[in-house]
C-alpha cells in the first residue's frame, strides 16, 4: 500500500489519515486511563506512583518518538520524489538504528531513573515508582519497534494498522491488569507487565504489516550506510529534543507541584491523562500534516504545503473548543472515573479547567512543528522546546512559588509559556511558507 498524497484533495487525505491515526490514539491514551484507574484502585500512592513515572518514562522514550518522526519525514520525502528503492535503503537502517537505539535507552534509564525519583518522590512511594519503571525500561525495544515501524506505515499513507491493533491492546490491556491485580496481587508491577505484553503484540503486528508494503525488501538488501544515519539524527535531534523536553517539561512541573503533596501529584497525574483524549484530534492532524506535507515536499508540490497547514489549523481549533467547553461543564466528572480522592478530584478539576486553554496554543504548535519537519527545517523545534519546557517553566515557576500564589498561578504560569510558544511558532512557520512559495 502506498498513498500518492502529492494528488487529490488535501481534506480528503487530512480525514483520511487523521481519523484512524485519532482513532488509535485514543484507544492508546484509554490504555493509559486504564492503567490510572487500577493504579487508583491499588492506592492513593500507587497512583502518585504512576503520575510520576509517566514523566520520567516518557521522557526516554521521547527520543524513540522523535526518531521515528524523523523516519517518516526521510521516507516521505523518498516516496514523493517516486523512489520505492532510496524509501527501502532509509527503512531498513531505520530499523538497525531502533535496536541500538532501545538497548541505549534502556541502559541508560536504568542507571538514570533512581536519581530522578529521588528527586521527587515522597518516601511513601518511591518504591512504586521504581518498581513499575524499571519493569518497563527492560522492554523498550518493544517501544521502539513500534515507534518506528508506525513511522514507516505513516509514511506510506497507513494510519489504519496502528489504529487497529491500539484497539485490541486497549481492551486486553484492561484484561491483563484486573488479571495481575486481582488475581495475582502484583500491584504497580502487574500494572507494568500488561503494558510490556500489549506493546510486544502492538510492535510484532505493525511489522507484519509493514512487511506487506512497498518499503519492506528483506533483510538481504541491507546495506550499512552512515550517511542514512546521519540524516536521521540530523532530522530527529530536534524533534527528539522537543519530545524529550515535553516529558523533561512534566518533570519539571512535577517538581513544583510535589510540595502540595501526593494528592496533588496524583491529580496532575489524571488532568494530564484526560487532556491527552482532548488532545488525540490534534496528534492525529499532526501525523496527517507531517505525512502529506514530506510526500508534496519531495515531488515539489509546495503549493499545496500551505494548504494543508491552515485547514489543519482550523480543524485544529473547532475541536479545541470542543474539549475547553467539555472540561469547563464536567471536569469533576472526568476526575471522578479515575479516583474516588475528594482532594484529587478537586486539584485535577482545577487543572482541567484553567490549563485545558492552552490547546489552542498546542494546536498551533503540534502542526508547524509538523510542516517543518516535512519540509526539512526542523532545526528551530530545538531551541523553542528548551524554551517553552525548561527555561520559561524553571524560571515562571520559580517565581510564582517565592511568592507563594498557590497551585492555580502555576497552571496559569503554563498557559501563558504555552501561547508564547505557539506564537512564535506561527511567526516563524509563515515565514518559511512564503519561502516555499517564493
Amino acid at each position: 500500500m502506498h498513498l500518492d498524497l502529492t494528488q487529490g484533495n488535501i481534506k480528503q487525505h487530512i480525514v483520511t489519515l487523521s481519523v484512524p491515526a485519532v482513532t488509535g490514539y485514543f484507544f492508546h491514551t484509554m490504555f493509559n486511563i486504564t492503567d490510572t484507574f487500577f493504579a487508583g484502585l491499588i492506592s492513593t500512592q500507587a497512583l502518585a506512583a504512576l503520575s510520576l513515572s509517566a514523566s520520567i518514562f516518557f521522557m526516554i522514550l521521547a527520543i524513540g518518538i522523535g526518531m521515528s518522526e524523523a523516519v517518516t519525514s526521510l521516507v516521505g520525502n523518498a516516496l514523493g520524489e517516486k523512489n520505492v528503492q532510496k524509501a527501502q535503503y532509509i527503512a531498513l537502517n531505520a530499523i538497525v538504528f531502533a535496536v541500538f537505539l532501545s538497548v541505549f535507552l534502556s541502559v541508560g534509564g536504568v542507571l538514570s531513573v533512581p536519581y530522578l525519583v529521588e528527586v521527587l518522590g515522597d518516601p511513601s512511594y518511591v518504591q512504586e515508582t521504581l518498581d513499575y519503571i524499571n519493569f518497563i525500561l527492560y522492554a523498550s525495544v518493544f517501544f521502539m519497534g513500534a515507534f518506528f515501524f508506525n513511522a514507516m506505515l505513516n509514511a506510506v499513507g497507513d494510519t489504519k494498522s496502528f489504529r487497529n491493533i491500539l484497539i485490541v491492546t486497549a481492551f486486553l490491556n484492561i484484561g491483563l491488569d484486573y488479571v495481575f491485580i486481582e488475581y495475582f496481587s502484583m500491584g504497580v508491577e502487574g500494572i507494568a507487565m500488561a503494558t510490556v505484553i500489549s506493546e510486544f503484540i502492538t510492535m510484532a503486528y505493525l511489522l507484519y504489516k509493514l512487511k506487506q508494503t512497498k518499503l519492506w525488501c528483506g533483510f538481504t538488501e541491507y546495506r550499512h550506510d552512515s550517511v542514512v544515519l546521519v540524516d536521521i539524527l540530523k532530522q530527529g535531534l530536534p524533534p527528539s529534543v522537543n519530545m524529550f523536553m515535553m516529558a523533561f517539561g512534566m518533570y519539571i512541573i512535577t517538581y513544583f507541584v510535589a510540595p502540595f503533596g501526593k494528592e496533588a501529584v496524583a491529580a496532575f497525574g489524571i488532568g494530564m491523562r484526560i487532556e491527552q483524549i482532548f488532545l488525540m484530534p490534534v496528534i492525529g492532524l499532526n501525523i496527517a500534516a507531517l505525512a502529506i506535507v514530506s510526500q508534496n515536499n519531495g515531488a515539489k508540490a509546495y503549493e499545496r504545503v500551505a494548504p494543508t497547514v491552515h485547514l489543519a489549523l482550523r480543524y485544529g481549533w473547532v475541536l479545541s473548543t470542543i474539549g475547553v467547553s467539555a472540561f469547563l461543564l464536567f471536569a469533576e466528572f472526568f476526575a471522578g472515573l479515575l479516583s474516588s480522592d475528594v482532594m484529587v478530584i478537586e486539584q485535577a478539576a482545577l487543572y482541567l479547567r484553567v490549563s485545558g486553554v492552552a490547546s489552542y496554543g498546542f494546536v498551533v504548535i503540534f502542526i508547524y512543528i509538523a510542516m517543518l519537519q516535512g519540509i526539512a527545517k526542523p532545526n528551530v523545534i530545538m531551541p523553542v522546546s528548551i524554551y517553552r519546557q525548561v527555561l520559561a517553566p524553571v524560571l515562571v515557576f520559580s517565581v510564582l512559588a517565592w511568592l507563594g500564589l498557590g497551585i492555580l498561578s502555576l497552571w496559569i504560569g503554563l498557559d501563558m509559556i504555552i501561547f508564547s510558544s505557539a506564537l512564535f511558532l506561527w511567526w516563524y512557520g509563515e515565514k518559511q511558507l512564503q519561502k516555499l512559495k517564493a
